[in-house]
């Protein structure tokens, strides 16, 4: 009876064994996303703008910035001649231009600042057009897994080169050949 109930297992395991083609490794292939987008003419643009973007937003920080360190150094000359009421007016001018520096600051380049949104704005579409000639050069060469090989996020911690399909999605992109579709 024990030897029926092991044969019968036995049979079982053996018609559900994979069959040769179920057995093959996947196929994997991966991208260096940072360098298609250095690399990437439309996503050079995108960043030239937000620089520039930045930069005069920067330049705006920096001003206020020496206002407030102005007005700090003359608040700290005069202190010994003010009377306390002018003291507390100057100190309270001095909070008020910090919190509008702040405020500023985070209006500008906080998570959800100008900045943020501009880049999700300008990049998005770039990003998306990116994953739709991956997906293509995946399909096309019967890729089931594609991963990111980057140097700010470690998803693959090693690739053989013959694996990278990043020159190839750079190559299809500047072409223009991803079927804007």
């Amino acid at each position: 009876m024990i030897r029926s109930i092991f044969l019968l297992c036995l049979i079982t395991l053996l018609l559900h064994l994979p069959t040769e083609a179920q057995t093959q490794s996947p196929k994997i292939g991966y991208v260096n996303s940072a360098k298609i987008l250095l690399e990437y003419p439309d996503a050079q643009e995108a960043n030239k703008k937000l620089d520039n973007m930045g930069r005069s937003w920067q330049s705006e920080l920096e001003r206020m910035n020496k206002e407030l360190q102005n007005k700090y150094e003359d608040y700290q000359k005069k202190e010994g001649l003010l009377t306390e009421q002018e003291k507390r007016a100057q100190r309270e001018d001095l909070i008020a231009l910090e919190q509008r520096i702040y405020q500023y600051r985070q209006e500008k380049f906080g998570a959800d600042g100008d900045l943020a949104i501009a880049t999700d704005s300008l990049l998005r579409p770039i990003k998306q057009k990116v994953i739709k000639v991956i997906e293509q050069i995946a399909k096309e060469q019967k890729l089931q897994f594609v991963f990111d090989r980057n140097d700010q996020i470690l998803v693959l911690l090693y690739g053989e080169a013959k694996y990278d399909y990043t020159n190839l999605v750079i190559d299809r992109l500047k072409r223009g050949s991803s079927s804007d579709k």
